[in-house]
């Protein structure tokens, strides 16, 4: 059974458009937020999680490649019987290692 209703029909009407504005004015405020925080964390000079997440894996390649350049020179010294200047114990490395 369906009825004419009009002011039934109108108030559904504008439940309707009510919801679509409030949904529209949501993705407004939202948008604005987001906006501030962009502006808010470039003022702080936030790094973006990506360019962090590279930075971090350079850091860690560079640290790597110097572990191996000083067993190398390591290596070499013993050959040559000089005494190394440069070692670094295992627990100071361990140490640098969690830093990051």
């Amino acid at each position: 059974m369906q009825t004419d209703n009009r002011v039934l029909d109108g108030l559904a009407r504008l439940l309707t458009d009510a919801a679509g504005a409030a949904k529209s004015v949501r993705g407004e405020v939202e948008t604005l937020v987001k906006q501030r925080f962009d502006r808010f964390a470039a003022e702080l000079k936030l790094v973006p999680r990506e360019e962090f997440e590279v930075v971090k894996a350079m850091a860690a390649k560079a640290r790597a490649e110097n572990e191996r350049l000083a067993a190398r020179i390591e290596s070499l010294e013993a050959k040559l019987g000089v005494k190394s200047t440069a070692k670094t114990s295992k627990r100071s490395q361990k140490a640098n290692s969690r830093k990051l």
